[in-house]
């Protein structure tokens, strides 16, 4: 992190994973432009990131990604580092459930199943549409909770997603974070 200037934090590393991969489609390759991408291990870590990346501690320029339950959490971390608290204006922007959801919303629930199938996991998502606490959910839902189960699922199909976007039609949040960097 030496040659770094700026750190991007986001909660985990299915978020960090989509960013990388949204930056590799678009011809961008953040490390040698000095961006560091930091997955934090959950929002509730804002706070002792910020610090340690930002003004009270290496003074560097910080951007992320958020869920939208997890704004209160940020806020008030971006706050005690001496950033303020409008996350947009500071370069964090909101998913509105989690990346997730910003994914499946966008890609349309069909494109996602193709692209579950494609990774040989579509029997295994028919059986999850079977059990009785998902039966009666919409299909965004069941791929929401499919993404979230499993060992790695949610890491590797963030990737997969955002390989599936048409570059034209990224998730807001992901789209306004690289135009940010």
């Amino acid at each position: 992190m030496s040659d770094t200037h700026t750190v991007v934090l986001v909660e985990g590393v299915s978020d960090k994973s989509a960013v990388e991969t949204l930056a590799e489609r678009r011809g961008r390759n953040l490390a040698a432009e000095g961006i560091s991408l930091v997955a934090m291990g959950g929002a509730t870590n804002i706070g002792t990131y910020a610090g340690r990346f930002g003004p009270p501690g290496r003074g560097l320029r910080l951007a992320g990604l958020y869920d939208a339950g997890e704004e209160d959490d940020f806020r008030r971390g971006l706050e005690r580092a001496g950033l303020g608290s409008d996350l947009e204006a500071l370069g964090f922007f909101v998913c509105v459930a989690d990346l997730e959801d910003e994914l499946i919303r966008t890609l349309g629930t069909d494109a996602v199943e193709r692209v579950v199938d494609a990774e040989g996991e579509l029997r295994s998502f028919r059986t999850l549409q079977r059990q009785p606490a998902w039966r009666g959910g919409t299909t965004h839902d069941q791929l929401r909770r499919f993404m979230g189960a499993g060992s790695g699922r949610k890491i590797r199909y963030s990737a997969l997603l955002v390989a599936a976007l048409d570059l034209d039609r990224v998730p807001r949040p992901l789209d306004r974070l690289l135009a940010h960097l």
